[in-house]
């Protein structure tokens, strides 16, 4: 279980005390037994935020780390895998800089050439079991990351059709995202076969 440490959604660019709170965060996946960690903080331009990370990074070791997909925000990706490698970061989630790992696979395999089994490039974005073949064999990845969700409707019998809780662009709230067993075993079949 790699545990996720994020503050709030939005950007990465982060305030003091959203550090402080991440700091805090990490102390305590790892207090409960993280097996790893993930976090991605970038400066205001567009590139890694390699002070920060390296803060980060003294908290959470000796664990593993994973930049997640921040990295799909920066400025040159490039550039930005090298620092990561500098950092000393074990994996980096992306979805080569595009709206799914599929639209970004020739940017990930570009990558993970790059990259030279140096830090492990795990694609990430809109993996299901439709696309995991051709991305993994587009790729030459090793690893891949997905949601493997499915929608479950709400146990709620009275439900109010003139209100809508958040954005628009949230989920309906007599619908709920869970993880779906079948498909992370169909995901690892795929995979298996692969790799």
């Amino acid at each position: 279980v790699f545990v996720m440490i994020r503050p709030r959604g939005g950007d990465f660019l982060y305030s003091d005390r959203e550090v402080e709170v991440m700091k805090a965060d990490i102390r305590l996946a790892k207090l409960h037994g993280a097996d790893g960690l993930v976090f991605g903080a970038l400066t205001e331009d567009g590139r890694i935020d390699t002070e920060l990370c390296t803060a980060l990074l003294a908290v959470c070791r000796p664990l593993p780390v994973t930049f997640h997909r921040a990295f799909d925000m920066v400025h040159d990706p490039l550039v930005a895998l090298e620092t990561l490698i500098s950092l000393g970061f074990e994996r980096v989630l992306t979805s080569g800089c595009d709206s799914s790992a599929l639209e970004g696979l020739s940017l990930i395999k570009r990558l993970a050439e790059q990259a030279k089994g140096r830090i492990v490039v795990v694609p990430g974005g809109g993996i299901t079991e439709r696309n995991l073949q051709r991305i993994l064999e587009g790729s030459t990845a090793s690893e891949f990351h997905c949601s493997a969700r499915s929608a479950r409707d709400s146990g709620m019998k009275f439900r109010n059709p003139n209100v809508a809780m958040g954005a628009s662009f949230s989920a309906p709230e007599y619908s709920i995202k869970v993880a779906d067993v079948a498909k992370v075993r169909t995901l690892n079949a795929i995979a298996k076969n692969i790799l």
